[in-house]
């Protein structure tokens, strides 16, 4: 069993019941596309109901397809040089300096009143293509960078599997050129077999420090975090949670916000085309009322689904995903107040997905 991270405890039910309903955005486009040398560009178009548009523009590198082995490796003078050394006894092999390389991730040009250009691009030389590429693909190394409308320039460093198996460390680094505000944050993930744990650093500010564990054993996970203000020496808040997990079905029940809201969730693949799952939330701050969610998610055919949700207040939702072509996906979502139906609160969104 693969030990989920503590936000993840629920995450079945809460993706039955949160994700795929197009209607809260009145359009969405997202293009992705990819090129050979590893490099995953994503841009992201959003139209909300009050007529506000937003968007972003994000590159991504990942070096999974820089880690072939000498035997796999495109790169090689002959097959004769590497026979050659092998005959040469181990002993007497001449110790030489690790060799440079160089591999560039490309470099993006926003049209505008003035070109504004994103480098997207690691420059390092290469020697010895075979040796250093295997080198390069066991950091684990990934590099995000990511613009959006509001300006924002966000980059993310992320190191798999590198300093120990199961840890990846992150660093996010974000800057908004309008106030010249700046932000600083340290991830780590560790990740073993019966445990998996967190802990994320807001370097600028505080600084603070959320930190959050789960234990798992034979399906059934216990987990816990909580966030301390270094400067001030005191806790910000604190949440707990447990699980199960079985074949087919999870359940989990959550107590956030200093124990103070709970919150129960079931998920059930019923077979291979139908899924059903319900979430139960109680804040003991705000009163009795306890507010129910029930969602259930129908694949039509191996390329369309159907989803359907209704919660206590009478709001239903349904949506609906298509694959037209490949690379091509629609999505048309809707939202219903089933007590107010004489009343223009109702939504309706679509989204279109490019994939390249």
């Amino acid at each position: 069993m693969s030990v989920p991270a503590f936000s993840d405890i629920s995450k079945s039910a809460n993706d039955l019941l949160n994700k795929d309903f197009y209607h809260l955005s009145a359009g969405t486009i997202e293009v992705k596309s990819n090129t050979p040398n590893n490099v995953a560009f994503k841009v992201t178009g959003k139209s909300s109901h009050d007529k506000h548009t937003s968007g972003a523009l994000e590159g991504k590198y990942s070096d999974k397809s820089l880690g072939k082995s000498p035997t796999q490796g495109s790169s090689s003078s002959s097959s004769n040089s590497v026979s050659s050394k092998d005959k040469i006894p181990r002993h007497k092999r001449s110790r030489k300096k690790p060799p440079s390389f160089s591999v560039s991730l490309g470099r993006i040009i926003v049209p505008g009143p003035r070109d504004y250009p994103l480098n997207l691009a690691i420059i390092l030389s290469n020697s010895h293509p075979a040796t250093v590429l295997t080198s390069f693909h066991h950091l684990g190394l990934t590099l995000t960078q990511t613009w959006n409308t509001a300006n924002a320039l966000e980059s993310k460093v992320e190191l798999a599997d590198s300093i120990a198996k199961g840890l990846k460390a992150e660093g996010v680094f974000s800057f908004l050129p309008t106030n010249q505000a700046r932000g600083a944050k340290l991830n780590l993930h560790f990740k073993q077999n019966i445990f998996h744990g967190r802990a994320f650093f807001d370097l600028l500010k505080g600084p603070v420090a959320n930190v959050d564990a789960v234990v798992g054993h034979e399906g059934f996970l216990a987990g816990a975090s909580a966030g301390f203000d270094v400067q001030k020496g005191a806790l910000t808040g604190y949440s707990a949670a447990l699980g199960y997990v079985g074949r087919g079905y999870t359940s989990s029940i959550t107590a956030t916000d200093n124990l103070s809201t709970f919150a129960a969730s079931y998920y059930h693949k019923v077979n291979s085309q139908v899924e059903a799952g319900a979430k139960a939330t109680w804040n003991s701050k705000t009163g009795n009322a306890v507010g129910l969610e029930v969602a259930s998610k129908y694949r039509l055919d191996p390329v369309s689904f159907a989803k359907a949700k209704i919660n206590d207040r009478g709001v239903a939702a349904v949506a609906y995903n298509v694959l037209l072509r490949p690379g091509v996906t629609l999505g048309l979502g809707g939202s219903f107040d089933t007590q107010k139906l004489d009343q223009a609160t109702h939504k309706v969104g679509v989204s279109f997905t490019f994939e390249g």
